[in-house]
């Protein structure tokens, strides 16, 4: 049996973590009652006696928590912005290769993608692997994603009785080009600058579409359409949680794998203008589902373990 603790159970992806792993004889989650959550010695204590530990917390409780961690053989499995850039935490995207694979199944300290980062560096760290795209290429990347992305306090915001009516339409933040996924979308991918990035938050609960546009003439040389739909299911060849899937005829929906852990890859434009899209679920492959996945391969199982696909 392992043993499991949830740091921040409470969160929008503590719940889902928790929900995931509800049904599983092979585990035991362990909870402190509401009055200790935040107790220091309490935390400590489930901490080092766990096996896995999931941090779903800000980024300044997430360091204090992996400081509290005094066992070595304790995994620790963190959600937040904490540790995605340390290049000693294996970041949790095992599809980006075998080596990814690798560092997450023997680490004792795995970082989960962020949402907007897991579209992006799904479509970018292939072209920058293959050679197809170079470290300087100008990205630009704008992501649509469902209201839970923000958490509690937006979810309340949305689903009231009375709000704004601004919230009916969709709106883009991370104006000040700033937004926390940033450094790992630069850093994951080995780009020589950030993308352009535009994320919207609409009025639905879950899911997303992050969209990578490319001019051809300016890759490392003229790649087609359906040249990048080959080399893309090339890449992800076998992978049971990112596909490749069938160009969409007129309307992409960014909720389209709502309460879905997987992934798909979507190549379509011209051979002059490429739009590459990644539709998955903000709570799933793009946080809670990932955590999963990770724990599964740290663990020695089946990924997809008590995955949804």
């Amino acid at each position: 049996m392992t043993n499991i603790f949830i740091d921040g159970k409470e969160g929008t992806t503590g719940l889902q973590i928790f929900g995931r792993l509800g049904a599983r004889s092979d585990v035991n989650v362990v909870s402190l009652p509401d009055e200790l959550r935040k107790d220091a010695a309490a935390r400590k204590q489930c901490i080092n006696e766990a096996d896995i530990v999931f941090l779903c917390l800000p980024d300044a409780a997430a360091r204090e928590s992996v400081a509290l961690c005094e066992n070595t053989k304790t995994k620790i499995i963190d959600a937040s912005t904490a540790h995605r850039t340390d290049p000693s935490w294996a970041y949790g995207f095992p599809e980006l290769s075998a080596a990814h694979r690798e560092k997450i199944a023997r680490s004792s300290r795995v970082a989960v993608p962020g949402c907007h980062a897991s579209g992006f560096i799904s479509l970018v760290y292939p072209l920058i692997a293959g050679g197809i795209a170079p470290a300087d290429y100008p990205f630009v990347c704008y992501s649509v994603t469902g209201y839970s992305g923000g958490g509690k306090k937006m979810i309340a915001e949305y689903e009231a009785a009375e709000r704004s009516v601004l919230l009916g339409s969709p709106r883009q933040y991370g104006l000040g080009q700033a937004h926390k996924h940033l450094p790992e979308m630069q850093a994951v991918c080995g780009l020589s600058q950030p993308p352009v990035f535009s994320p919207i938050v609409a009025d639905y609960y879950s899911g997303m579409c992050v969209t990578v546009p490319l001019f051809s003439k300016f890759l490392n040389k003229k790649y087609t359409v359906g040249y990048l739909k080959e080399y893309f299911a090339e890449y992800y060849a076998g992978q049971k949680l990112v596909k490749i899937a069938e160009e969409e005829s007129g309307y992409l929906a960014a909720n389209a794998l709502a309460g879905k852990d997987d992934m798909r890859i979507i190549v379509a434009g011209n051979d002059e203008r490429i739009l590459l899209c990644s539709v998955f679920d903000n709570l799933g492959k793009g946080a809670s589902g990932a955590a999963v996945q990770c724990m599964n391969i740290l663990l020695g199982l089946e990924e997809t373990a008590s995955l949804a696909l």
